[in-house]
């Protein structure tokens, strides 16, 4: 299915935070999801499109989420600029105990485009959320991320398996599931009557 970006499609960037970096979270994989989602938000911001940014605040004191931790901070690459929203949020779906959902709607945003990490957590259950709540979203393959996770038998999946399925079980109900340059392709040209937000 061929991708077709409105001038009003919303650039959605979850948790690009520079905790993602901590070795807890173990093995990975993509490790160009950063600059994929990078590109999206400059053309978008180019193009004088809305972008929202949402930042996960741990409630557990120890996970480099955490506030108060320097993990916290959003990655520079991808540092919100003046006037962009940035959405703080407790759990894994940015539309629970935040106004992402009101702020779409109060703009008249029916479309999404969601990007960031991780894919089998904040973005799967965002995706899922935005899904049900009747936005359609495109969800570029690259520029979001899987790390390695332990089965219920103690048996671990490598990240690109969890990537690779989590991807799959969203593909076509929820989201359609497609790449960035795909992405900027349809993109191209396609520019709001709004100001531009400068870099």
């Amino acid at each position: 299915m061929p991708v077709s970006v409105h001038p009003d499609t919303a650039l959605i960037l979850i948790d690009i935070q520079t905790g993602m970096d901590h070795p807890k979270w173990g093995p990975r994989n993509n490790p160009g999801a950063e600059k994929n989602a990078a590109r999206l938000l400059f053309a978008w911001r180019e193009a004088g499109r809305p972008v929202f940014h949402v930042q996960h605040s741990s409630q557990h004191l120890s996970s480099p989420l955490h506030a108060s931790k320097p993990g916290f901070r959003l990655k520079p690459l991808v540092e919100p600029a003046y006037g962009e929203p940035v959405i703080v949020k407790n759990v894994n779906s940015a539309f629970i105990g935040t106004t992402l959902d009101e702020q779409l709607r109060a703009r008249g945003i029916h479309e999404l485009v969601i990007a960031g990490l991780t894919t089998p957590h904040c973005i799967s259950t965002s995706v899922r959320m935005a899904g049900n709540l009747g936005y359609g979203v495109y969800l570029p393959s690259d520029a979001t991320a899987a790390f390695q996770l332990m089965g219920p038998d103690g048996t671990p999946c490598d990240a690109e398996t969890v990537h690779r399925v989590s991807l799959t079980t969203l593909h076509g109900e929820f989201a359609q599931v497609t790449d960035t340059e795909s992405i900027l392709r349809a993109g191209e040209g396609l520019s709001t009557t709004s100001t531009k937000t400068a870099v």
